[in-house]
């Protein structure tokens, strides 16, 4: 989308909000009798804030709040230099709240900012309006705004508004954009470049995955038109197991692949705290993030919390079974696909194994996808030695599929370094050498 169609949008905004706040400064001060009826906040649909507010169908005073939570995104100094006609600072007119920004210092709407903007000093409007900032507001539900967390004992609407980063950066240029690994998003974007065809796993481990994509496909429809609401959670959870490099992480990004969807794995080792309490906060502010985003999130190394505690010896095991439970509610009230992958099932409580649609081995491939790996992962272009023989390297040699990619790699390297640059059986043999001693195999 162009900035041509996007820049009449936040113009608007900025005259809408000015007017809105000038009307009720004015009437407050004592300058006008009574605050004239708003604008109409019509939008141009094509714009991706237009778009948003007719889609969800917000009405006047959720537009209002909207807009005064994107503003500083848009003007950071807009607060400022409206209230400047009025107060010396505005952070000194408790009626208004707000706080200043840590690092630009530039004046942030808080709920009480909001709610004075909408009903001046008017209980009875300031409780009925208090609803667009309820958990149970679309706001909250889909994680459009809402206020920060404030010490205990202070007034929730004290919190600073807070719009979601993607919205603000949708609004403003018309992309949404995917958030990175942080301490607050503990999460990495998996994506490829190859296909299904690179893929090589036995038939039965096929036939379970096209099963995940069949959910993925129609369960929207399943959920809306058959009524399975009523009996049926949401989401989908699947369990991949079976020893390193056999493939599901490549399996669960190429799931979002196909079906168009952001893959996400979840770093366990950023989430999990040593400090009481955390885990479960961390693991809260991963979900509420990724909650009614259409992704997929991959637990890998699910062990970390979900391993057998056949009974509990101290504090640690208590709040590590606690952590496991919390995670587990969150994965069942998820609405999304929630894989998660462990190298050995034996590994994971069965309690906890009762919960998936599915539980998929990935194992050890044998000669017949060993030979297929072989074929597919050698550089098509890369000259080779005519007396290279794949299929005894395959027959002879048990590799996963990602120690086979790193003997490849390894040969292809010394290859390049040679004047003929031709990859030869023994450089094939020095790579699988290299990956047995990795591996502590005998060679």
């Amino acid at each position: 989308m162009s900035k041509i169609e996007i820049l009449p949008s936040l113009h608007r905004v900025i005259d809408c909000l000015r007017y809105v706040i000038k009307q009720r400064m004015d009437h407050y001060l004592g300058r006008e009798t009574a605050p004239k009826a708003s604008p109409e906040f019509i939008l141009p649909l094509q714009s991706p804030l237009g778009e948003f507010i007719a889609r969800h169908q917000l009405n006047q005073q959720e537009i209002t709040v909207l807009f005064l939570a994107l503003i500083p995104h848009i003007y950071p100094s807009f607060y400022d230099e409206i209230f400047a006609s009025y107060i010396d600072s505005p952070t000194d007119f408790p009626q208004l709240g707000g706080v200043r920004a840590k690092s630009g210092r530039n004046f942030l709407p808080t709920g009480q900012t909001a709610l004075f903007i909408l009903a001046g000093q008017e209980l009875d409007k300031r409780i009925k309006f208090q609803h667009v900032f309820n958990p149970q507001h679309l706001f909250s539900k889909e994680r459009i705004l809402w206020l920060e967390d404030v010490a205990e004992g202070e007034p929730f609407l004290n919190g600073k508004m807070i719009l979601a980063a993607e919205l603000s950066s949708y609004f403003i240029n018309g992309k949404l954009p995917l958030p990175n690994l942080s301490i607050n998003f503990p999460a990495q974007h998996l994506d490829t470049q190859l296909d299904w065809d690179s893929l090589v796993l036995p038939e039965e481990t096929k036939l379970q995955i096209e099963e995940i994509i069949r959910w993925v496909d129609h369960h929207d429809y399943f959920q809306s038109q058959w009524d399975a609401e009523q009996h049926f959670k949401p989401g989908y959870r699947s369990l991949f197991y079976g020893p390193p490099g056999t493939g599901k992480t490549f399996t669960a990004t190429l799931l979002g692949k196909k079906t168009n969807k952001p893959v996400f794995r979840i770093d366990l080792s950023m989430v999990i705290s040593k400090y009481i309490g955390e885990t479960e906060k961390n693991l809260s502010s991963l979900f509420n993030q990724a909650e009614r985003k259409d992704w997929i999130l991959f637990f890998d190394e699910g062990d970390a919390l979900f391993s057998k505690r056949t009974n509990v010896r101290d504090a640690h095991d208590k709040y590590a079974n606690q952590e496991a439970a919390y995670l587990l509610q969150r994965i069942e009230q998820f609405n999304g696909l929630v894989i998660l992958a462990t190298n050995f099932k034996n590994n994971i409580d069965e309690a906890f194994t009762r919960r998936f649609h599915s539980i998929i081995h990935f194992p050890a491939p044998g000669n017949a996808e060993r030979m297929q790996i072989w074929e597919k992962v050698l550089p098509g272009k890369a000259p080779k030695s005519g007396e290279i023989d794949l299929t005894s390297l395959a027959k002879k040699y048990e590799l996963t599929g990602s120690g086979i990619m790193n003997a490849v790699q390894h040969a292809c390297f010394l290859a390049l370094a040679t004047n003929s640059r031709a990859i030869t059986q023994e450089m094939l043999l020095a790579g699988i050498k290299r990956e047995y001693g990795k591996e502590g195999k005998i060679w």
